[in-house]
């Protein structure tokens, strides 16, 4: 799948003999490290015990990472393509050279082969494969069975709970759209269990029209799994039906002038036509399909996945894989699809805009893992053909919406690296944030930004521990979160101090680009002070080469009138309406926010934990009260104002205590 570079002939698997009888001074010599020559000798001495049956090989360098996973029908065969002299591209040539050992793993097949080989290569993340990047799992519809009344949610993960998943949708916001459409036409609970449990009288949804209400006994039990049957039926494919089946119901009612009933069918029907109107393009003759589309430009590669269930258009999403430039379109699709569906459940059919040699192959995996018959074409002619050629058009879109970001992008972190003297363009740039309330349930946070864009994966919290620290000590905490943070970066990479991944980017090394671990520029929220406790932080650390800057708020704390500190510089301020300034202000405002989100987590679980005893004014007596009426502290938590102050022995100015308590707007 990914384990054929695209220079090596298979043709060369029938000279392993020449090859070894060609190479045994190479194998003896001394080789320069990091050279082609050495990199091949070390491949020479791995195949000796390579085993000649089907399996994943790892090339790992020096540091002990792994540089590129592959799978081989035959392991011994391929890596002996390896140690040709000549007749490689730059990307294997680098590649080769960085090698100083080899793994290999067997497998009984080469389907196997594939499956673990994407499993490696999202687990490793090898600097030579192509990378799926933002693989955050796909949301589903859940309608749960394992309650009277059964509750429509989203749902991520594990399907742990029993119920009937509908999915998967392109993003969080699909599915939000078809569940409030959803909830119009079939009038199904949204709420949790405990909120069901405690309700006294209907909630606002029912009042909307948005729910039927089977807390109150607003509807009997027969009543309610007929709703529940007709929404599963009508995620189940059977849309038409179901349609059809209200359309009956609101003519009979408005036969017997029961105007009223007919007026809900006539209100649902609309919500139903609404879902299905907005799903744009919905095939004729398919059911069930992802269809995957690819396009190159400017040495980046886009790929828009479209996902059709039921017949209905539930959602397209873009990806940009990370690839070497020398790829074609087909061999960065054949990669991406091996990774794409190694946690996710395939369809029945995969369409694709590209042939790739290994697409029987990839059919013969999904349909092993699936424990079902999966299809991957190529369509040439009809609507399948239709709806590839439409999910081009939007990779190309996506492709140039990408490219046209990214410029934007590296124009600015070209001003960054000119305004703050930096020794070269940021790959990583870190921003650094603290959030607490008077010193309760301190957090810091960093957040990570690059060429991409802000990289999520990379954001870390941290708790701080010290107890030493006296209440609201910033710089307490900045150099707490210092210390942990380039303690573990010392740690995870020994062998590779700032200075030396500096001086290995100046002289030419290949550039580790997304998976460098050392920042390049680290943003601090604060003024002269926070900048002095981050550089007395590092220097005892004996952390060198690092740009620092600390970004004060300016007068009333306004944006736009920031004031930028450095080590050995005099502060200054940027020109207002700079596009630089409304670029680092958002990497602020970002760990600003993440910081926040972090601490409120954190005291939201503190207040669980310790109960409602925190609140003012809320004794023993009215904690009996609250947790009668409410059954739980999230459904507490969850209340509006009035029904807080329904509950017995709380009035209205409690009332209003409990709710500021648990909605805390602002944090510092």
């Amino acid at each position: 799948m990914n384990g054929t570079p695209k220079d090596i002939d298979p043709a060369s698997d029938l000279r392993e003999e020449d090859d070894e009888q060609a190479l045994p001074e190479l194998e003896q010599a001394e080789q320069p490290p990091g050279t082609l020559a050495a990199g091949r000798a070390a491949i020479l001495r791995a195949v000796k015990h390579a085993p000649s049956r089907p399996g994943v090989y790892r090339m790992i360098d020096a540091r002990g990472e792994v540089l590129y996973v592959g799978k081989a029908k035959n392991i011994k065969k391929r890596v002996t393509a390896y140690t040709r002299p000549t007749g490689h591209d730059s990307r294997i040539v680098r590649m080769i050279s960085g090698t100083v050992t080899m793994e290999f793993v067997t497998t009984k097949t080469e389907t196997e082969a594939l499956l673990l080989e994407a499993n490696l290569i999202k687990r490793l993340r090898p600097r030579f494969n192509v990378l799926l990047r933002d693989d955050k799992s796909f949301p589903f519809i859940l309608i749960t069975s394992d309650h009277w009344a059964p509750q429509i949610l989203k749902h991520r993960g594990a399907r742990t709970r029993a119920g009937h998943y509908y999915g998967p949708f392109a993003n969080a916001g699909a599915v939000n759209r078809t569940i409030n459409a959803l909830q119009r036409a079939f009038l199904l609970r949204s709420c949790s269990d405990s909120f069901f449990e405690a309700r006294t009288r209907p909630c606002l949804l029912y009042q909307i029209k948005r729910c039927s209400a089977p807390c109150t006994q607003e509807i009997d039990f027969a009543g309610y799994a007929e709703l529940v049957r007709e929404a599963n039926e009508f995620l189940s494919g059977r849309s038409r039906l179901v349609q059809k089946e209200m359309a009956v119901e609101m003519d009979t009612a408005a036969a017997a002038l029961d105007f009223e009933r007919a007026a809900i069918y006539r209100d649902r029907l609309a919500a139903l036509s609404a879902i299905t109107s907005h799903q744009g393009i919905n095939p004729r003759t398919l059911e069930e399909a992802d269809v995957f589309a690819v396009h190159q430009a400017g040495g980046y590669t886009g790929i828009e996945v479209f996902f059709f269930r039921t017949g209905q258009n539930w959602g397209n999403r873009a990806y940009f894989p990370k690839a070497d430039r020398a790829l074609g379109a087909a061999e960065v699709l054949s990669a991406f699809l091996a990774q794409f569906y190694d946690d996710k459940p395939p369809p029945r059919l995969v369409l694709v805009s590209h042939d790739f040699d290994e697409r029987a192959l990839l059919a013969a995996a999904l349909t092993a893992k699936s424990g079902r018959k999966v299809e991957v074409g190529v369509p040439q002619r009809g609507e399948r053909k239709e709806l590839v050629l439409h999910a081009l058009a939007n990779a190309r879109e996506a492709l140039a919406r990408k490219l046209a970001d990214t410029s934007s992008q590296q124009k600015l972190l070209k001003a960054l690296t000119e305004t703050f003297a930096l020794p070269r363009e940021p790959r990583r740039i870190e921003v650094y944030d603290n959030s607490h309330i008077a010193g309760s349930n301190p957090v810091g946070a960093m957040v990570v930004a690059g060429p991409e864009g802000f990289r999520k994966n990379q954001y870390r919290k941290f708790n701080i521990r010290s107890q030493e620290l006296k209440a609201g000590d910033d710089y307490g905490m900045l150099r707490e979160v210092l210390q942990r943070r380039f303690k573990r970066l010392l740690e995870e990479n020994s062998r590779l101090t700032a200075d030396a991944a500096l001086a290995a980017v100046l002289s030419g090394e290949p550039d580790e680009g997304d998976d460098q671990p050392w920042p390049d520029l680290v943003l601090i929220d604060g003024g002269q002070g926070q900048l002095n406790a981050a550089a007395e932080t590092l220097a005892a650390m004996g952390v060198t080469g690092v740009p620092l800057v600390a970004i004060a708020k300016g007068p009333d704390r306004d944006a736009g009138r920031e004031t930028f500190f450095m080590p050995g510089r005099a502060p200054f301020k940027l020109p207002p309406r700079d596009p630089l300034l409304y670029f680092i202000e958002r990497l602020r405002d970002e760990a600003h926010r993440f910081a926040i989100g972090s601490h409120r987590t954190r005291r939201k679980k503190d207040i669980r934990e310790a109960g409602l005893q925190e609140i003012p004014g809320i004794g023993p007596t009215r904690k009996r009260a609250l947790l009668r009426h409410f059954g739980t502290l999230k459904a507490i938590e969850r209340a509006s104002l009035p029904d807080l102050a329904l509950v017995p022995g709380i009035n209205a100015e409690t009332a209003r205590k409990i709710y500021e308590f648990f909605h805390e707007q602002t944090a510092q």
